[in-house]
């Protein structure tokens, strides 16, 4: 019976050691990248990208999470802008803006708090093409340490985030092309969230 306990044991601890193993060899960084046609033009675009008011209307986690509380900076766009959101399904966070162009880029700094800490950087680009506007959705981060690493050979990034990215940029275009056609109030505190 002892020998049959060390036989199992010795299979488990060499299982482990092999997992340990492949996830040192991981890649230290991720990247997760989805891109979108609008048939609407730059400054619209950007205008529903650089605003955290216009935020809610197109994430895909606010759906996911519509109890979730949120705290927006006033202002709420440009450079040092921030929007904070704690919730039962998408956790804890914030976001700020660390550089902008207008009508041309979205520069973030992403910062994950709970259920665990991580940050990333993500960037929306903006770009003209013919009649269309080209948006993509950018988020790079880093897989430090070994456990995080041997995490990633469990839960790709690319796979669990990009979905996310289809989604909302998909619900970019509708909002972008609807505003192209009739053009909002500015500012749309009546339909976002009232900073606090």
């Amino acid at each position: 019976m002892k020998k049959k306990l060390l036989v199992v044991l010795a299979l488990l601890a060499a299982a482990v050691a092999g997992v340990l193993v492949s996830g040192a060899m991981q890649p230290e960084k991720y990247h997760v990248e989805r891109s979108v046609m609008i048939a609407a033009p730059p400054d619209v675009v950007y205008a529903a990208l650089s605003d955290f008011r216009r935020f809610p209307e197109w994430s895909p986690w606010e759906k996911m999470d519509p109890g979730m509380t949120r705290t927006m900076s006033s202002p709420s766009s440009g450079v040092g802008a921030s929007y904070a959101w704690k919730g039962e399904k998408v956790g804890e966070g914030r976001m700020t803006i660390v550089s902008a162009k207008p009508n041309e880029l979205v520069d973030i700094k992403l910062e994950f708090l709970k259920p665990w800490e991580s940050t990333a950087g993500v960037k929306w680009t903006v770009k003209p093409e013919g009649a269309l506007t080209k948006v993509t959705w950018g988020m790079d981060g880093n897989n430090n340490g070994l456990m995080a690493k041997t995490f990633s050979m469990f839960m790709n990034m690319d796979k669990m985030i990009g979905k996310d990215f289809e989604s909302g940029l998909a619900a970019l275009k509708v909002l972008s092309e609807k505003d192209a056609k009739n053009p909002p109030a500015t500012p749309r505190a009546a339909e976002a969230p009232t900073p606090k």
